[in-house]
């Protein structure tokens, strides 16, 4: 709609124009009929037609040029005109130009409101040269040497006024720019002039010498004309060539949206087109504009508001294997292109059709290389970012000075998927996989990155948290988003997981910070929490550690790994009556050390079994040594929760029993509280198999954890073993005495052995007892021994009494009555050797 009100006050602006024109023609001709109607001087009628026929003639021989759909002719009637004023009264002369050019209009079929412009403005030209010439000076039949300065003031003037009111019309009519069009070939309108100037000062001095030499200016004009001609055509196409050149050169891009653009714009003014439409049919696009730029890009345009001639071309190369779509030319009326700028087109056509094909090969290989840097930084599976692109993005947060806010991570950990594998498949555990990734992305927020690290690990990098403490309600937020069950294949799965947080070290970079959210997802495992936050104290994977897990395989190998052994002891009498085995690693530089520093890293290693058999070897070995020396004592042996994992262990167990001949209830498989033992059926095969065939078991570090009761209803276990945290609290501490209260409560109500761990004095040893627990470890009867040095300290005894390794509570042969009832063995329940009459100086013996 602006478009045609634009349109509107154009043509209102261009009929203004062309009727002040056709007024002011209007004046000059009255003025002239009255000025020869007064005494002007006479023209013969020879003159008279002369002149008319010259003007005629010199406005029908023109140099046409198209711009867009209008043909403009550019005609020799300046010359003819000033011609005529050598030989006629100016009044004359524009009388006869209106005369002339109107003959001319009229053959030649123009239309009524061009011949009222061509009329007008010849006439105003021709008044103003007459008027010019008489100013500079010269008069009709005066010496004709005199006439060239006037000549060239008049005509100059003549130039500049047609110029000046031809110019503003067809910008008007073609939308054209008037600047553009006052330089456009102003250098050879400039040369065109001078040599015309020429013509009328040579022809000037011919007609001095003889007026009867006009007849013979119509062919000289011709003839001057075919040579103008030539060479506007011939500048005309050097330019087009160059054009042509230069808008191939901007197709030389790889961008097919540039290229698009280019096309269109250098188009419309290579072939002076109203509008220029590109269709790629395989893209199914439609690019269309002009000069201005481009006005629609999409699939389905609406029809072009161009009525007109259409010139469609193919794009296609040069070797026509290639149909990629047309190119099309649009112009505002009836066009016909020449030879030249039919080829031009099709040169063209051959050009876009290649930079197209150029530009679309770049950006198919623009799309892989981006697939492949998308897939080298993404999980195929569920579209995270995988540990390549979480190490590289949390480097670049860590080494960026201006990064704003804390940086943490959260490592998050699936419990249980494996049971998802074994008992629904494979694709259902991608199934839970995808499902868990989508919650944990619409759980993050914009600036988290949310990444699988593999298998049922996944990392949320957080950035720009305003304080540490923030870590640790994101990851519940985190945690939090899985606690709805799945649905899969109509089934509704409960998933669990496990998280470490860790904020970003002060050095180590991104590297450390995923070890220390991965020790402290580890932590919140083993503590059966769900989410644990790092913390250096309780950090046994340090990077020392680590490294030491790289000797591990020379370690097993080596039988580098070792035992000792603390014992068991009847809090009431001072017997000993069981042991439990202490793993050490006796490393050939760095000495003896703990468990705490390697344990982890060989559940990780793959070692696990071989360990396990190594320790389970020294510990049997030891028992059937005792036993061969009179002092059958089982052995207790920590096994890790990965073992219990594992269908085969319970055959490798026995197996190992059998090989050094040891009955089966003299080993004790101590078990930690951990989420994973109540849920896992594996797990609850294993243990159900290992009791089944006699092997006890006890459950370590009772009450630690939240979930001992649930534990103690699905895990078939013979033993309780109070922590030494309550043990060494329990004289200051009510709540610790009352835990220790109530889990002996329950051992007797469950027939359950109980031990408490830690006993260090005599004062603990003897309130446990008044308690009720029969048994205890701790450093107040010995600190872990050598299997040998146990036997010999066994064999000593104290006050030489063999067996005995603490004093007893009470008299040889006293009966005591304490209320409750009170184990006096492991696997006895409801007596203590006490009561049942056994003296304290008897040690129970094989």
């Amino acid at each position: 709609m602006a478009s045609e009100d634009r349109r509107t006050e154009t043509d209102r602006r261009l009929t203004s124009l062309v009727g002040l024109v056709v007024v002011l023609a209007i004046a000059s001709a009255a003025a002239s009929v009255v000025k020869l109607s007064t005494g002007g001087p006479a023209t013969s009628p020879a003159i008279w037609i002369a002149l008319v026929s010259l003007i005629a003639v010199g406005f029908s021989v023109k140099v046409r040029i198209r711009v867009r759909a209008t043909n403009h002719a550019f005609a020799w009637t300046e010359t003819a005109i000033m011609i005529g004023l050598a030989v006629a009264p100016a009044s004359t002369v524009t009388l006869a130009t209106g005369c002339g050019i109107a003959l001319a209009m009229i053959l030649t079929r123009v239309t009524p409101f061009k011949t009222a412009f061509g009329v007008g403005k010849n006439m105003l030209v021709a008044t103003t040269a007459g008027w010019v010439l008489q100013l500079a000076g010269w008069r009709l039949g005066e010496d004709i040497t005199q006439a060239a300065l006037p000549f060239t003031i008049a005509y100059a003037a003549a130039v500049v006024l047609d110029e000046a009111i031809t110019l503003p019309v067809i910008s008007m009519a073609t939308g054209e720019r008037l600047p553009t069009l006052f330089k456009e070939d102003w250098g050879l309108r400039v040369a065109a002039a001078l040599a015309r100037l020429l013509v009328i000062i040579g022809t000037v001095f011919i007609l001095q010498a003889d007026g009867r030499f006009l007849l013979a200016v119509p062919p000289l004009v011709l003839s001057l004309h075919l040579l103008y001609s030539n060479r506007v055509k011939a500048r005309t196409e050097q330019q087009a060539w160059q054009r042509l050149a230069r808008t191939t050169d901007a197709l030389n891009v790889v961008d097919l949206d540039q290229v698009l653009t280019t096309a269109v714009t250098q188009a419309a003014e290579l072939f002076s087109a109203n509008e220029v439409e590109i269709e790629l049919r395989d893209g199914r696009r439609t690019v269309r504009g002009g000069t201005g730029g481009i006005a629609y890009d999409g699939e389905a345009p609406e029809a072009s508001r161009v009525d007109g001639t259409v010139l469609p071309v193919t794009l296609e190369g040069h070797d026509h294997t290639a149909d990629l779509g047309v190119l099309r030319l649009r112009f505002a009326g009836p066009v016909e292109l020449s030879e030249r700028e039919r080829y031009t087109l099709r040169t063209f056509a051959s050009a876009l059709c290649t930079a197209v094909r150029n530009a679309q090969a770049y950006a198919e290989l623009a799309r892989i290389a981006a697939e492949h840097a998308y897939a080298a930084t993404h999980d195929a599976l569920t579209g995270l970012s995988n540990r390549r692109h979480l190490l590289d993005e949390g480097t670049e947060q860590l080494t960026n000075r201006h990064a704003e806010g804390v940086t943490a991570l959260v490592l998050i950990d699936l419990n249980h998927f494996k049971e998802v594998n074994d008992t629904l498949g494979h694709g259902a555990g991608d199934r839970v996989l995808m499902q868990v990734a989508d919650r944990l992305r619409a759980a993050a927020r914009p600036d988290d990155l949310v990444a699988r690290l593999g298998g049922d690990e996944f990392a949320v990098l957080l950035r720009g948290l305003p304080a540490p403490a923030v870590a640790a309600h994101r990851a519940e937020s985190l945690l939090g988003a899985l606690h709805e069950p799945l649905d899969l294949d109509g089934m509704r799965i409960s998933v669990e997981a496990s998280g470490g947080i860790a904020v970003a070290p002060a050095s180590g970079g991104m590297a450390e910070l995923l070890r220390r959210a991965d020790v402290a997802m580890y932590q919140a495992k083993r503590a059966g929490q769900q989410v644990s936050t790092y913390a250096p104290a309780r950090d046994t994977a340090d990077l020392g550690r680590l490294t030491l897990g790289g000797e591990l395989p020379r370690a097993v190998a080596d039988h580098e790994f070792t035992v000792t052994f603390q014992p068991i002891v009847d809090l009431g009498s001072g017997a000993a009556i069981g042991a439990e085995a202490l793993a050490r690693w006796h490393h050939p530089t760095h000495g003896m050390i703990d468990p705490l520093h390697f344990l982890e890293a060989v559940e990780r290693s793959g070692l696990l079994p071989a360990f396990t058999e190594a320790i389970l070897d020294q510990a049997l070995i030891a028992a059937g040594t005792w036993r061969a020396a009179g002092f059958d004592l089982p052995v207790s042996v920590n096994m890790s929760p990965r073992s219990l994992l594992d269908p085969r262990f319970p055959g490798a167990v026995l197996a190992r029993l059998r090989a050094h001949d040891l009955p089966p209830d003299r080993l004790v498989l101590e078990l930690t509280e951990t989420l994973t033992l109540s849920q896992l059926d594996v797990v609850d095969q294993v243990l159900s198999r290992l009791r089944d065939s006699g092997v006890r078991l006890a459950l370590d570090d009772f009450g630690t954890g939240y979930s001992s009761l649930s534990l103690l209803s699905r895990i078939p276990v013979h033993e309780l073993k109070i922590d030494r945290s309550f043990v060494s609290t329990m004289e200051t501490a009510t709540e610790a005495a009352a835990v220790i209260r109530s889990t002996l409560d329950l051992g007797r109500s469950l027939d359950l052995t109980v031990v408490a761990e830690g006993v260090e004095s005599e004062p603990q040893r003897r309130a446990l007892w008044e308690l009720g627990c029969a048994a205890g470890q701790g450093h107040l009867f010995a600190r872990p021994l050598p299997a040998g040095a146990l036997l010999a300290a066994l064999q000593r005894g104290a006050g030489g009494r063999p067996g005995i390794l603490a004093p007893p509570l009470h008299d040889a042969g006293a009966v005591i009555r304490l209320p409750g009832r009170r184990t006096g063995g492991r696997g006895r329940t409801g007596t203590s050797p006490a009561s049942t009459g056994q003296t304290a100086d008897e040690p129970r013996r094989s």
